[in-house]
């Protein structure tokens, strides 16, 4: 049970302060409800973009890092396709140069031309790397446009085409930044070595002079039920043929969330897993192969992607992925099979809360989701699936008409 306070300021920011004295660091961590899944579809990776462009500097701080590692901290951040999350890790004594910098870039990021053409440039390669030169980089752009026909999940966090972020005005950034970041759609985090009182102090002091900004309300199309099969072929010069699908499955908040991650466990959850052991090990079909899901808010894919061996037809390889699907839909999973993907569930979930910085960013995920208590309830929940729960969600997700399939060959 992870113990914490929470207020929310005058300005609608809502603040979480988790204690471990245990530790001698703070980790101030700045979650704001905003996601690939929030941008206007002409003008995508926007909010991908602007995790470089919190880091260029804000109205009264023209250099983030330095004052930082005076500090003794360092820092990061991610975006997803529901969200965007900093993180400062520091000497809890200078937990205060950490708020400072963040209050800052809430206040007002330091728009210039030249900021912004450095960044999407740095953007833009990093585009060309990973999606485009890169052996199989396209192919979740292929799936998701695929899988989802109205959702913005149809675009990748990058952005759906490289013109979006090279085009990008200075106008374009500043409006995405005042929609979006500011007190009433952040939630700010800090865990560790610090009392409930200097917190809300020192938060007091920063931040709640902050315009709250307007609450951003979320209004996105629904993505209707699939109701056929759909396929991809795809000829390109990568070194093997490889195997994609993907089902649609149920929302974080859904039980069916937690019954779709025990069964990526029971199939892809690393080598004594069902499609390695039959796939990879005994049939060798498969140069590797893996089962996920990509933890979305909202409803999203499990997935499985595998490289086949050289020689091996597609169509082999296909059925027997199939097969083994086959098998979990009519079998389902012992008891004893279950007991141990929920035990190992339970140790990766206990084996994270050793970490403060994972606390505090589960915390204010939680709280962006709708009450940071429910960290505490995953175990539970996780605990509660049933072997008739696997059989029926696998039933039901692996309907050949809730499926999308790539089939991505080599040209060599």
């Amino acid at each position: 049970m992870i113990q914490f306070n929470r207020f929310t300021l005058g300005n609608g920011l809502r603040v979480i302060v988790h204690e471990d004295h245990s530790t001698p660091m703070a980790v101030v961590n700045v979650m704001y409800d905003v996601g690939a899944r929030d941008e206007d579809p002409s003008k995508t990776g926007f909010a991908h973009l602007f995790e470089h462009l919190m880091f260029g500097g804000s109205v009264n701080i023209r250099d983030f890092e330095t004052p930082l590692n005076m500090a003794g901290g360092e820092n990061n951040a991610y975006t997803t396709n529901d969200i965007t999350n900093y993180y400062i890790q520091l000497p809890a004594e200078n937990l205060e140069t950490a708020l400072w910098l963040e209050s800052d870039r809430m206040l007002s990021l330091a728009f210039s031309k030249k900021s912004l053409d450095v960044q999407k440039k740095v953007v833009c390669e990093e585009f060309k790397e990973h999606y485009i030169n890169k052996p199989y980089g396209d192919s979740w752009f292929k799936l998701r446009e695929m899988a989802y026909q109205r959702h913005p999940y149809r675009w990748m966090t990058i952005g759906s085409e490289l013109g979006h972020i090279e085009n990008a005005s200075l106008n374009d950034v500043k409006a995405f930044f005042h929609k979006h970041y500011c007190p009433v759609n952040a939630i700010l985090v800090i865990a560790g070595n610090i009392t409930v009182s200097r917190a809300r102090e020192l938060v007091e002091k920063w931040f709640s002079d902050i315009p709250p900004g307007e609450k951003y309300i979320r209004n996105l199309a629904p993505e209707p039920q699939q109701k056929e099969e759909r396929r991809l072929t795809v000829k390109a010069d990568v070194p093997l043929d490889a195997l994609y699908k993907c089902w649609h499955m149920d929302s974080r908040l859904e039980h069916g969330y937690y019954v779709a991650d025990l069964i990526t466990e029971a199939l892809g959850g690393g080598s004594s897993s069902r499609l390695y052991q039959a796939l990879v090990k005994e049939k060798q079909l498969f140069s590797g192969i893996e089962c996920y899901h990509f933890g979305s808010v909202e409803k999203g894919l499990l997935a499985i992607e595998g490289k086949l061996v050289k020689g091996v037809r597609m169509e082999d390889a296909e059925k027997a992925v199939e097969d083994e699907l086959k098998k979990i839909k009519e079998e389902g999973i012992s008891e004893t099979e279950l007991t141990k993907i929920k035990n190992k569930t339970e140790s990766a979930i206990a084996f994270e809360d050793m970490s403060v910085m994972a606390r505090a960013n589960n915390l204010a995920f939680y709280e962006l989701l709708g009450d940071a208590n429910l960290f505490n309830e995953d175990r539970e929940k996780y605990f509660s699936v049933s072997s008739a729960d696997i059989l029926n969600y696998s039933r039901k997700i692996f309907d050949v008409n809730n499926s999308n399939t790539l089939c991505y060959y080599s040209e060599n």
